[in-house]
């Protein structure tokens, strides 16, 4: 994600975790970066940057938290 400023990265991220309903971990992995930056962009950079959008992303990180423990179960059994 080289050549991205901050701004421009959080949205991109967003985008990504709106259309893919993909996780931060995921998309941290998907992009190359922490999962640190991943929720610091989406949570709080991008609240500063467009709120509008943020809130967006906030329902999806939520459902997929409220999720984690079905993801977990299943990957124990595989």
């Amino acid at each position: 994600m080289k050549g991205y400023s901050i701004e421009e990265r959080a949205i991109e991220l967003a985008h990504y975790i709106i259309d893919s309903k993909d996780t931060v971990r995921g998309t941290a992995r998907k992009y190359g970066i922490s999962k640190s930056t991943v929720h610091k962009d989406v949570s709080e950079r991008l609240l500063k940057i467009n709120p509008i959008l943020a809130l967006e992303v906030r329902k999806i990180l939520d459902e997929n938290k409220a999720e984690r423990h079905i993801r977990r179960r299943i990957s124990d059994q595989t």
